[in-house]
């Protein structure tokens, strides 16, 4: 098995065989992310940046927030969630049954009076 930087060697001379320009160079090299060198580079500058115990100090303003809802809590917003739509769905059903009803109804009804204006005759 060849090492991965041949690999990547390899594919990046068929890409610059068949594109123009730099375009193939650039392509890869953004493929293959930052070099390690960056990102300790990045985690250097930033470490220096903060204070010691800074961390923990995020951690434990967190954990002092008061009504920071538990888990009982999210599960009981979800059935009374839950509930509400059910109700909403079932109210709205039975509304659109019942004028459906009365629209039926109010046909049957002109139906029935028709026959008898015809049956008059």
């Amino acid at each position: 098995m060849k090492p991965v930087d041949h690999a990547w060697r390899v594919l990046q001379a068929r890409a610059e065989a068949q594109l123009r320009g730099d375009f193939a160079d650039r392509v890869v090299r953004s493929s293959r992310g930052p070099q390690p060198e960056t990102w300790q580079h990045l985690q250097a500058v930033a470490a220096a940046r903060l204070r010691p115990g800074f961390a923990a100090r995020v951690l434990r303003a967190a954990r002092q927030i008061p009504g920071v809802p538990s888990l009982l809590d999210q599960f009981a917003l979800c059935a009374v969630t839950a509930l509400l739509c059910v109700v909403a769905v079932v109210f709205v059903h039975s509304r659109g049954v019942r004028n459906e009803s009365e629209r039926n109804l109010a046909g049957w009804e002109q139906l029935a009076d028709d026959i008898q204006e015809i049956d008059q005759f």
